[in-house]
């Protein structure tokens, strides 16, 4: 499957939506993230323990530090930073995916929102690590 630039920015400005709903919200109102993430009447870190300030803001920055990648991607005019942004966004989301699905909590629709969303998410960055076509990657080297 080759991906050209227009196709790439669309699947890194999804992995912005998504690194800025994330980790704004952890970062700047990590209890808030704590009790009501994801929104929609949904809570899903509650339900895995006790509330750790520091380890949400930690994932609020990782998810911030993804988005900034993500953006210097939007930007470039070549697909090198788009994927290296999709290869931090595959280990972590591939990663992130495989602890949830072998670390189950709450009720079946906790369970398949979380593996439709790390799912997604880990898709997004997976389909960044795909080449240029061709007529990008020439169109890039005649710059």
């Amino acid at each position: 499957m080759d991906m050209n630039n227009s196709y790439r920015r669309t699947v890194l400005a999804l992995t912005v939506a998504v690194g800025l709903y994330v980790g704004l919200w952890a970062q700047f109102f990590p209890h808030g993230f704590y009790t009501s993430f994801p929104g929609f009447g949904l809570s899903w870190i509650n339900l895995d323990g006790a509330n750790n300030e520091h380890l949400i803001r930690d994932v609020g920055s990782l998810y911030l530090a993804l988005t900034a990648i993500s953006i210097a991607g939007i930007a470039s005019r070549t697909v090198a930073i788009g994927r290296v942004a999709g290869l931090g966004w595959t280990v972590f989301g591939v990663l992130h995916f495989g602890y949830h699905i072998s670390h189950m909590v709450g009720t079946s629709t906790d369970a398949a929102g979380t593996v439709l969303s790390l799912g997604i998410s880990a898709i997004l960055g997976i389909l960044l690590l795909f080449p240029a076509s061709k007529s990008t990657s020439i169109r890039e080297h005649q710059q």
